[in-house]
């Protein structure tokens, strides 16, 4: 509807939604900024030691429990910024989406709420989030997906579940979901 190509599937996930709750639909729970070095999978072992580099070496899922809640020190906001980004996770020619062209989506379906996340033509299924301390929550009821936006020390996120979809600020040391947009 937007004009937009953007990928049919979650990064990670072995296919396109079939319904909201399709677990092979769900993918990988990225922390923002981070390439794919193996965190962002769901069963990752954790650390708390930060990073101080872009890449960290390892694929810990690295936990954060204060302010600013970022998995690297200091903070690198320039990780996810267009197709040559530092760490950009996606295929070649894409990028992560700004929080507008996921803003834009959202306003453009049917309902606003996961029932309109499914609904339209990118099929977003609710794969819940991996939260600061490395819990995944909400599988099954909400869908939590990255901008390469940044807001200060956090970043906008598309987030949808029954009753209502927006955007919202959060911090880069959660895990959520990617769908990629072509360049």
């Amino acid at each position: 509807i937007t004009g937009k190509t953007w990928m049919d599937r979650n990064l990670g996930a072995s296919r396109a939604a079939t319904s909201s709750t399709d677990s092979l639909a769900y993918g990988d729970l990225y922390q923002w900024g981070r390439g794919a070095d193996g965190h962002q999978c769901r069963n990752s072992n954790t650390t708390t030691t930060l990073s101080s580099t872009d890449q960290p070496g390892h694929g810990d899922f690295i936990t954060k429990s204060s302010h600013p809640y970022d998995w690297r020190s200091p903070q690198n906001n320039n990780l996810w910024q267009g197709v040559n980004g530092i760490n950009n996770p996606c295929p070649n020619g894409y990028r992560l989406p700004t929080s507008s062209e996921l803003d834009a989506e959202r306003l453009s379906w049917s309902s606003n709420n996961s029932v309109g996340a499914i609904a339209n033509p990118l099929k977003l299924p609710v794969a819940g989030f991996r939260s600061n301390y490395s819990s995944i929550v909400f599988v099954g009821t909400g869908g939590y997906y990255w901008s390469s936006t940044v807001s200060g020390v956090l970043s906008p996120e598309l987030s949808f579940g029954n009753s209502t979809a927006l955007l919202y600020d959060v911090s880069h040391s959660s895990g959520r979901s990617i769908r990629c947009i072509k360049d």
